[in-house]
């Protein structure tokens, strides 16, 4: 059945299907944003596939009657490029939330303690208040950055089917 599926798929499709779905992602990355649960410096990197697929995916749509199949085809594969480098960020990110391997010092580790009251007024000053390391929200067992490798995972699919159609 799934491979039926997988064989009526059109690039055209495939480009509908990325656009939208990752759309829908960072749009729940700013509802989540906007009830509350603060990015971390890691999460707003994590965001730049998206902010770069979208509108690829969206262009490919439009224009893909239009251009030589080549022309899509290399966006396709250029989508599932971004969406496999954005699954392999999030595997780094949840491998840092879950400590199997250290984070970025500006946003992970021990905070310093500070020595005087002036060095306690500048730490505030320059601190990142989110964790890269501590998890904000889990939602069955993962965490969003474990979300997000997933999702990546599954557009890159999405967008190899729809470039080898």
């Amino acid at each position: 059945m799934m491979s039926k599926l997988i064989e009526r798929v059109t690039a055209r499709q495939a480009a509908w299907l990325v656009g939208l779905a990752a759309f829908a992602t960072i749009a729940g990355a700013w509802i989540f944003e906007a009830f509350g649960y603060a990015p971390c410096e890691l999460c707003l990197k994590q965001r730049f596939a998206y902010y770069a697929g979208v509108p690829l995916a969206a262009v490919l749509a439009f224009f893909a009657p239009l251009w030589p199949r080549s022309v899509v085809r290399a966006g396709l594969y250029l989508l599932a490029l971004i969406f496999v480098g954005s699954m392999v960020f999030g595997i780094f990110h949840a491998g840092v939330e879950w400590k199997f391997w250290p984070g970025p010092t500006d946003c992970t580790g021990a905070l310093q303690q500070a020595g005087s009251m002036d060095d306690f007024m500048k730490q505030l000053q320059t601190s990142t208040v989110v964790r890269c390391d501590e998890v904000a929200l889990r939602i069955l067992g993962l965490s969003l950055a474990g979300w997000n490798a997933l999702i990546s995972a599954g557009l890159a699919l999405v967008a190899v089917v729809g470039a080898r159609r």
